[in-house]
């Protein structure tokens, strides 16, 4: 049972109590050494619900940051907010947890970033599933060299959103909240986590059916500095069982289907993810000779609830983040790389600067080069 003397509590506040920020909250309450101190959102009627938490409420952050400062804070507000918020709590000398993704632009990211940077004040993305533990051991079997090197990734993110979804909380339909940014950005974390940077972004996607102003379909190649190439689809208007969300039973409100959503190929074997099933030929690697699986062991455990842990042990300096805002800061730059290359039906470079074995993103960010289609290509875009 998790104790009750909330004086020897971290206290945390969560901005934004729709549905991931009451995720938040949940996981503070069965994280030990941590309470929700207070919930910050604009609508009034959250106020019964902090006083069921027994915990303070405010209307907006200017009012929760003038009467308190908090051990940490949760942004869990929609995308476009993110900025704006987290920089007056890093200005104030909060440690801050901003939901994915960082921004809903890489330059307002950007500025996130820096902010936090200036002021030397921790900012993390909540990247959660970097903290599964079934992410763990992939990135354990893969660093250990368990299928050799990394050649093909494939991801395939596909499900259906109700209408009342975008109904519910309108935001949802404007642009920039999409699928790409909203779900993809998952993906695409883990993908770099698990197999290193993105240095070459091709993509296309369809406009929603629905009449939004977003994507409901989008697919990409994406090139590795490591030389691997990989391949990811989205969509939230496709029923499938092939998606994180209903693969890796982290979340009860999804239903479970007992299928893989990520493939990872290498020159000796290969792991689907999320059952972490390793696949080897038994004699040779050879296509005529039989090829066979195992699973990987593992002890599960809620990534929300280890993020909240994990947050914790580094505001009180006893761990490195996983996901600091500019690592964040870097998966979004994919994922605006993927918004930009659809939108203009251009292969794009992700520019970055290597030294020796370390690749960096460029700090300035002015990391996208258009590459020129071919004279073969131009006949055939005059010709359509």
């Amino acid at each position: 049972m998790k104790s009750d003397n909330s004086r020897d509590m971290k206290q945390l506040a969560v901005v934004g109590c729709g549905l991931v920020g009451r995720r938040h909250i949940a996981a503070i309450e069965q994280t030990e050494g941590v309470r929700v101190c207070a919930i910050i959102d604009p609508d009034s009627a959250i106020k019964q619900l902090a006083s069921d938490k027994d915990c303070s409420y405010f209307a907006d952050i200017d009012e929760m940051l003038s009467a308190m400062k908090p051990d940490g804070i949760i942004i869990a507000t929609p995308t476009n907010m993110h900025v704006i918020q987290g920089i007056k709590c890093v200005k104030a000398g909060v440690p801050t947890l901003v939901e994915k993704p960082l921004s809903h632009s890489l330059e307002e990211g950007k500025k996130l970033v820096e902010a936090a940077e200036k002021h030397n004040v921790t900012l993390l993305v909540g990247h959660h599933r970097r903290h599964n533990p079934i992410i763990s051991k992939v990135k354990e079997l893969i660093s250990n060299g368990e299928i050799g090197e990394v050649r093909a990734l494939h991801c395939t993110c596909w499900f259906y959103k109700p209408d009342s979804y975008f109904e519910n909380a309108p935001w949802r339909t404007k642009k920039g909240a999409g699928p790409i940014s909203v779900n993809l950005a998952h993906d695409i974390d883990l993908m770099r986590y698990l197999c290193g940077e993105v240095v070459q972004v091709q993509a296309q996607k369809t406009l929603a059916r629905r009449g939004y102003q977003n994507e409901d379909v989008a697919s990409a190649v994406l090139g590795f500095a490591n030389g691997a190439i990989g391949t990811v689809t989205v969509s939230d208007s496709i029923v499938s069982p092939w998606s994180w969300e209903f693969t890796a039973q982290e979340y009860p409100v999804y239903p479970y289907a007992d299928e893989s959503s990520l493939l990872i190929g290498g020159s000796e074997g290969a792991i689907s993810i999320p059952d972490i099933k390793i696949w080897k030929h038994e004699k040779q690697r050879d296509w005529w000779t039989p090829i066979i699986s195992r699973k990987a062991d593992i002890t599960k455990s809620d990534p929300l609830i280890n993020q909240i842990s994990h947050f914790i042990k580094i505001i009180d300096e006893k761990e490195e983040s996983i996901v600091s805002g500019r690592e964040g800061l870097r998966t979004l730059a994919v994922v605006d790389a993927i918004q930009r290359s659809a939108d203009n039906q251009q292969t794009l470079v992700v520019n970055h600067e290597s030294h020796a074995t370390n690749i960096e993103v460029s700090t300035d960010f002015e990391h996208f080069t258009t590459i020129k289609p071919t004279t073969e290509e131009r006949i055939i875009e005059d010709a359509v």
